[in-house]
């Protein structure tokens, strides 16, 4: 059995290569060629979770656990805010293969998961990526979207302007890009071809209308109280796209209130993001749509990540 690390994990990541497997687990979603529960959650210690989420596909032969534990007090202690791994299991013998350190790989999947959102819903010549919320999840975030098309600068928002700049500055070393922190949420929209909103925030982060052609990737909201998104984003939207619409309408604030509030309906949902790979949906149809995706995970997709980060170790290890 084998242990992967976060540096591991790291060494071994090629984003355009996790892009594409994420691309297969949810199509294989969508076709209904996946077991994938909705995710257990347990409380304790007042705010924080656990989280339990097994997952396999018959298809892609494939079988695994992930738990996560999700503490927002962490970051007071210089902890990680969310916690976990992932367990891979032999298909045919259900024998552990590998066990995942989960922080990382979640940060990747996430990333890889709006990867798969921006490649298929952006405007294909998208420059200017907007990032509101810069914690944790937010590297593997610009690092999906760098993977599919060829942005040049980063607008940046967080509620701590200095972690902003602190990120800042990290970005504008690593990659080939500009990298620009605003202090006024709605400034560091403006002019944006995709949006990316990665927070814990339970009221919506931004309330100005979106302008034509932009695409959103939404993908802090998780629970039934969180809501990112102002409700009338949803009605703007020429396009709202999801992993799962069972998941999503079961777990995710930024539908659920404005459905509540009956400013959007279930049946207003385009659909999900597996079927547009597969074809059956269309994508982006013109440069004057809004499309936003609302992401609240699937386990599956982590068991597939996990998958090719114990296979590329498997490749080097033969070398």
């Amino acid at each position: 059995m084998q242990f992967i690390s976060e540096q591991k994990q790291a060494e071994l990541l090629d984003m355009a290569e996790v892009v594409k497997a994420v691309e297969e687990a949810l199509q294989a979603y969508s076709e209904g060629q996946t077991k994938n529960p909705l995710r257990h959650v347990l409380p304790f210690n007042e705010e924080n979770k656990y989280l339990v989420m097994p997952a396999l596909s018959d298809k892609l032969g494939i079988v695994g656990l992930k738990t996560v534990t999700f503490a927002p007090n962490n970051p007071q202690q210089g902890k990680n805010t969310i916690v976990g791994s992932v367990i891979l299991s032999d298909y045919e013998t259900g024998e552990t293969l590998a066990v995942l350190e989960g922080s990382y790989l979640t940060k990747i999947r996430t990333g890889a998961i709006s990867g798969v959102a921006t490649k298929h819903l952006a405007q294909q010549n998208a420059k200017t990526l907007c990032v509101i919320g810069t914690g944790e999840q937010a590297e593997g975030l610009v690092q999906a979207v760098l993977a599919v098309r060829k942005v040049n600068h980063i607008q940046l928002f967080n509620r701590t302007y200095d972690k902003a700049v602190t990120f800042a500055n990290k970005l504008a070393a690593q990659y080939d890009i500009t990298a620009e922190v605003f202090e006024d949420v709605e400034d560091a929209m403006h002019n944006a071809d995709v949006i990316v909103t990665a927070t814990n925030a339970v009221t919506p982060v931004f309330q100005n209308a979106l302008t034509a052609g932009v695409h959103v990737n939404a993908v802090g909201s998780f629970k039934p109280d969180m809501q990112e998104l102002p409700s009338v984003t949803l009605q703007q939207a020429d396009k709202v796209v999801v992993e799962s619409s069972d998941t999503a309408l079961e777990e995710t604030g930024d539908l659920i209130t404005p459905i509540n509030e009956g400013v959007f309906k279930r049946d207003d949902l385009y659909g999900e993001l597996g079927n547009i790979v597969a074809g059956k949906l269309e994508g982006r149809l013109n440069n004057e749509e809004i499309t936003v995706f609302k992401s609240v995970g699937l386990a599956i997709v982590d068991i597939v990540v996990a998958n090719y980060f114990y296979q590329k170790l498997l490749q080097l290890d033969s070398k």
